[in-house]
């Protein structure tokens, strides 16, 4: 061997301990036995957008209800002395 493959060599593991194994051991979810178990968490009524929809409940209501009184008020209700200064009447 030459001096510089030497030095790129991999020493063994004093503990036995392989990160490249344990990286590739926790990416795969392929071989977990609990996966089909845990699948109703995110399935149903559980999805996220499921969950998104039920945190704001009346939401959609409370704003077409609010907008039709901003455009009530600004037909209807009409200030008639707006701008005007209550010492000439």
């Amino acid at each position: 061997m030459r001096p510089t493959a030497l030095r790129f060599a991999q020493r063994p593991s004093i503990t036995g301990f392989d990160p490249k194994k344990f990286a590739a051991a926790a990416g795969n979810a392929k071989g977990d036995p609990w996966a089909r178990y845990e699948q109703w968490r995110y399935t149903g009524p559980f999805s996220r957008w499921n969950r998104f929809k039920g945190s704001f409940p009346g939401l959609g209501i409370a704003t077409v209800a609010f907008a039709g009184y901003c455009v009530i008020e600004a037909l209807f209700f009409k200030d008639e002395h707006h701008g005007h200064d209550e010492g000439h009447h």
